[in-house]
């Protein structure tokens, strides 16, 4: 398949073929799974998933890319292809068979936190996910508390999965060859969450409150949303950084501001 990587996608197609192996080793699709792989590019790891036996949706925003994928794929029965743009794409519309979804992309790098979040909301029904991302957002999606890449991202994200980063990959085994490291991860949506089900919607204000100012204490960035009093309730020294904090302490300052906003409104 001949096509020109467009800058504006941010394709970078993946070329090496141990590496290939490795990312389908590490999916390992069975037959009768469901599949469902963003942006197939040129096909390289598609070969390595369809002929499992799985079903296999793609999803490919490039349209010239198309032509080449539905030539190649369409002779397998379980192998279908979608249009579209997978930030704004109805996951939820493939899970007709019942199957849990298991999610596989080399994801553009200009897309991959925002696509992350799209999809963690329908992490009931997906599986698990794989993904090829620029290493830095790898590591953030794996870091613990007192890493400085511990953030929103991660997060939120090990709120709804567990994190396993892979293995790196290197610039050399694509074309073009990207100017940043890459990695694979694999995102394993949890059943039982090892802590309390909190308002999602006021974690997410409350973590993206934290993190406003790295640099500053939680006294600061959490103005207006909790107190020193409540901070120090909840066993939680004021003068800390945010970047300290476990997953359970901000989903505890979710829960006791989102009790008090209630009470205050009842």
């Amino acid at each position: 398949m001949t096509h020109t990587p467009r800058k504006r996608f941010g394709q970078n197609f993946l070329r090496d073929e141990g590496v290939i192996s490795r990312i389908a080793d590490a999916i390992h699709p069975q037959k009768g799974e469901h599949l469902v792989e963003i942006g197939p590019g040129q096909g390289a790891l598609t070969e390595a998933l369809v002929t499992s036996g799985c079903r296999l949706d793609v999803v490919e925003l490039d349209r010239d890319l198309v032509t080449g994928l539905l030539a190649a794929f369409s002779i397998h029965p379980g192998f279908k292809l979608h249009s579209a743009d997978a930030l704004k794409f109805d996951f939820a519309t493939l899970a007709d068979d019942g199957a849990p979804l298991r999610i596989v992309g080399n994801l553009p790098y200009n897309i991959s936190t925002p696509l992350i979040f799209h999809l963690l909301g329908f992490a009931p029904l997906i599986q698990d996910m794989h993904f090829m991302l620029q290493r830095e957002v790898v590591q953030r999606l794996a870091a613990e508390p007192g890493n400085k890449a511990w953030g929103r991202l991660g997060i939120m994200t090990q709120y709804h999965c567990e994190v396993e980063q892979l293995f790196d990959v290197p610039p050399e085994a694509f074309y073009p060859p990207p100017k940043v490291q890459s990695a694979i991860v694999r995102l394993a949506p949890r059943r039982e969450r090892p802590w309390p089900d909190c308002d999602e919607s006021r974690l997410k204000q409350v973590v993206q409150a934290a993190f406003a100012q790295r640099r500053k204490t939680l006294r600061n960035n959490l103005k207006g949303v909790i107190d020193d009093a409540g901070l120090e309730a909840l066993g939680l020294d004021p003068g800390c950084r945010s970047e300290t904090l476990a997953l359970a302490d901000f989903i505890n300052i979710a829960n006791a501001t989102a009790d008090s906003t209630n009470a205050e409104k009842g």
